[in-house]
């Protein structure tokens, strides 16, 4: 028989491992490109490098991040019985997986977060400084009610806003854009963005969902009024955010004023004026009379300035949802805040989990705009629903991109829905705190039926705190439990101590919804007895080591399919299966593991007492030698104590 012939032209080489086709020539010196590489081996590579990858990322645009082809990847995956094609999304899991088999270490991103890496990428591009320009400062307007806040918004604004609310009272969440007109101001042409509020509630609402829009809080306090409640609560409310506070000191043109009263009062709750020796800036104005209102809008610009904000406003329009309603006529509208780049009509935007396209977009005065730049608040038509306020929203170019946004953010709403189960808890507080050796914080929120009790309930819980365990009374007050209380305690994870005093039906209701614990007394030391243990659950577990018993290993075997096993005497206690087991040589533990297997004569048993023989299997430690002791010991969780 003639040996067979190898098929093509005579004197042809070996051919390619590839399905019989040649290599790709390549030009000498040449870097062929990552399409036109050999298939990777079959085993995963050495780790190499570090990539980035986004949610939803699909195969074509992993195997882009890896620089391989497409078809290698699909190859790995079908290897690990999944059926793909190029467009498909993968699980973040898989992702990273395939990532190593490539040579990479991949982590994963949300979309949000990749989009705002871009943009902090972009501002700190040294060949772009020019990018990043000064944005007009934020401003929530915060105090209690009928002290004068939309009042005094009304005048800087030259506008009767207050005239069209029903009793002059807020009902909605206003932002408006107002320019320093004065020629003679050092702020002269700058511009301020203005949020009015109905109160506190709606702020900590927003930072209770993640958002963060304001740069300075006014706090309104009325000369003639002095500090009230609410206005405790707003002071509370912008520490805990960690915003920066100035003072417009309202109604000076009123018989009865007294400015001076009111900065002692803000003077005893830790806000010391300027021209005092403090540092909070405090402005008396009249809304009425229009008295120091440049004043005014030059400190607000003074302070922001000291925070340098900027955007860029050539990147895509990032922001946050302020309020949504629905209009009959026009459907979903929503009104947000433009903090990044800039929205234009047509933009196809994801606003939390709900898909839109801008069909039309108004500001503050009803005038349509085309674009919205950084720091401008608008109107938005042409959502397919309503997001919620405090959403973030993002320009996203790839429609098809932005569904699969719309649908993951969904699928993290329901995973927060569950997130509220896990609240911070008086009875599980130690399964709450993270680990490490800093001192433990328990955020309290005190109400009480009146100052008195409240200011003794305050001092006792604050000396309770101990160099492992922190309380901080975040805000104290007098009266019911209200929604307020809740919203501060769903941002700052706090738990609520009522004395003497009930919620309100609405406040019950939301502290139901969002898990928050309220716990109710009427005796201090009841109170003081439970935070106490509250503060020992804060406490890390101690590990106790109780030890079972010893055992003298007197001779060995070696079984097919099983490996070493001890020959044992108990002298004392008992040994136990499963239970944690050292190797102790000559004093020297040698190995640390636990007793995979126990047997007394040829059965298998749970334990053995002292006095009595067996024979001893240790997991994953085959040099066991006669001589050796085998210690078992158990360990036990037992709370810390202050």
């Amino acid at each position: 028989m003639h040996p067979t012939r190898p098929s093509g032209n005579r004197g042809a080489g070996p051919r390619s491992a590839h399905h019989g086709r040649r290599e790709p020539r390549v030009k000498e010196g040449a870097q062929p490109k990552y399409y036109e590489r050999p298939a990777t081996p079959s085993g995963p590579l050495p780790i190499n490098r570090e990539i980035t990858l986004s949610e939803g990322i699909t195969v074509k645009e992993l195997s882009e991040r890896l620089q391989v082809r497409a078809k290698d990847v699909i190859r790995k995956l079908l290897d690990r019985g999944l059926m793909v094609t190029v467009n498909q999304p993968l699980e973040s899991e898989t992702a990273i997986a395939m990532a190593r088999e490539f040579g990479a270490s991949a982590t994963v991103v949300s979309f949000e977060e990749e989009a705002l890496k871009s943009v902090e990428e972009a501002r700190g591009a040294e060949a772009e400084p020019a990018k990043l320009t000064p944005r007009a400062p934020v401003v929530t307007i915060m105090g209690h009610v009928d002290h004068g806040k939309t009042s005094l918004l009304d005048a800087i604004r030259e506008t009767s806003v207050a005239a069209g609310e029903a009793g002059g009272i807020t009902q909605h969440i206003g932002a408006y854009k107002v320019e320093v007109t004065d020629p003679d101001s050092p702020a002269h042409g700058r511009a301020i963005v203005f949020i009015d509020t109905p109160g506190h509630e709606a702020f900590t609402r927003m930072r209770a969902r993640g958002a963060k829009v304001t740069d300075v809080v006014v706090l309104v306090v009325s000369a003639d009024d002095g500090v009230m409640p609410q206005t405790l609560e707003a002071i509370d409310h912008a520490k805990s955010a960690n915003v920066p506070l100035l003072v417009a000191i309202n109604k000076i043109d009123k018989p009865d004023a007294q400015p001076d009263r009111v900065k002692k009062q803000l003077a005893e709750r830790g806000l010391q004026p300027e021209d005092w020796g403090g540092t909070t800036v405090m402005v008396n104005v009249s809304a009425k009379a229009k008295t120091n209102l440049n004043q005014l809008l030059e400190m607000i610009v003074l302070v922001a300035d000291l925070q340098e904000p900027k955007a860029n406003p050539d990147a895509p329009g990032q922001g946050t949802v302020l309020e949504a309603q629905l209009d009959r006529g026009r459907g979903p509208v929503a009104r947000v805040l433009v903090q990044d780049g800039t929205l234009r009509t047509g933009d196809t935007i994801v606003l939390g989990s709900v898909l839109g396209r801008v069909r039309a977009m108004f500001d503050d005065r009803g005038r349509s705009l085309p674009a919205a730049g950084p720091s401008t608040p608008v109107e938005v038509l042409g959502l397919e629903a309503l997001p919620e306020a405090g959403d973030r929203f993002t320009v996203v170019n790839d429609r098809l991109k932005a569904k699969q946004i719309a649908v993951y953010r969904e699928e993290k709403a329901r995973e927060a829905a569950h997130a509220r189960a896990s609240r911070i808890n008086l009875d599980v507080l130690s399964q709450q705190m993270g680990s490490g050796g800093e001192a433990k914080e328990l955020p309290l929120i005190v109400k009480a039926d009146v100052q008195g009790s409240a200011e003794v309930l305050v001092d006792t819980i604050n000396k309770l705190s101990t160099p492992k365990v922190r309380i901080r009374v975040i805000h104290s007050g007098v009266g019911a439990i209200t929604e307020g209380d809740v919203l501060l305690a769903t941002a700052a994870n706090a738990v609520i101590i009522g004395f003497n005093v009930r919620p309100e039906r609405k406040a019950a209701e939301l502290a139901e919804h969002e898990k928050i614990e309220i716990r109710q007394h009427s005796i201090i030391y009841e109170v003081t007895e439970e935070i106490q243990k509250a503060m020992t659950g804060l406490l890390e577990p101690v590990v106790k080591e109780t030890p079972l018993g010893h055992a003298e290993v007197r001779q060995t075997f070696r079984i097919p399919k099983v490996g070493a096993i001890a020959g044992c005497y108990v002298r004392d206690g008992k040994l136990t299966r499963d239970a944690p087991v050292r190797v102790v040589r000559d004093g020297t533990v040698v190995y640390t593991g636990k007793i995979a297997s126990l047997r007394r004569v040829k059965e298998d048993v749970s334990e053995v007492r002292s006095g009595l023989e067996c024979g001893v299997g240790v997991s994953n430690f085959a040099d066991v030698k006669p001589g050796d002791v085998l210690e078992a010991f158990q360990l036990e969780r037992v709370a810390a104590t202050l």
